[in-house]
């Protein structure tokens, strides 16, 4: 579930993103200022919330990580307009440091890497990972499904030349941070970084 606001470019609207689109047709009801959003096979994969600013403030703006209390109002909407289904509420960071357990070469391609990395406390993510200076034993920056990156692409799970990727590990540029080191590739964090600490990017 990605939250997002950004109401220079997008209006005083909160856009709830609950699935991957994936290009398929989509359908819209709205009830008052809520809009429910739809696949093909009847799959919620959004919300839109206009007049966000008439029932809650957002001081972020980008990817949002509303608190209980405010999924609580965002919900108290949702059955006011006419709406069954209630939002969850998203507490675990998006980005984090995570730490390459295993690093191999991806059978199918002489550039992709397949990497399992910890994320947080014993948990592993596969991630397929196409930067020159992946390998085993760095502590990087990991987008997890669900993340929004500051360029406003969105990261789900996908497959890479036949193998599952969940995640991606990212580069100073891709996380608009300082590239203190000048190296190309992944942003390489010090051995010192603890896994599953959140990364804030842009920061």
């Amino acid at each position: 579930m990605i939250y997002a606001y950004n109401p220079e470019h997008v209006g005083d609207t909160l856009l709830v993103i609950a699935a991957d689109f994936k290009g398929q047709p989509v359908t819209y009801e709205r009830k008052y200022n809520i809009t429910q959003i739809k696949n093909s096979d009847g799959t919620i994969v959004g919300w839109n919330f206009f007049q966000l600013s008439d029932i809650l403030t957002l001081e972020e703006t980008g990817q949002v990580y509303p608190t209980k209390e405010q999924i609580a109002i965002l919900n108290q909407q949702l059955h006011l307009s006419g709406f069954e289904e209630e939002l969850p509420l998203e507490e675990a960071p998006k980005f984090v440091v995570g730490y390459v357990k295993t690093c191999v070469p991806h059978p199918d391609s002489d550039h992709l890497s397949i990497t399992e990395t910890e994320v947080d406390n014993g948990e592993v993510l596969q991630i397929v990972c196409g930067a020159a200076n992946i390998r085993q034993g760095l502590k990087v920056v990991v987008a997890k499904p669900g993340a929004m990156m500051p360029d406003g692409l969105l990261i789900w799970p996908g497959v890479l030349r036949g193998v599952e990727s969940f995640g991606m590990i990212c580069s100073a540029a891709e996380l608009h941070v300082p590239n203190e080191t000048g190296k190309k590739g992944i942003l390489e964090l010090p051995d010192t970084a603890v896994t599953g600490t959140p990364f804030i990017p842009g920061k």
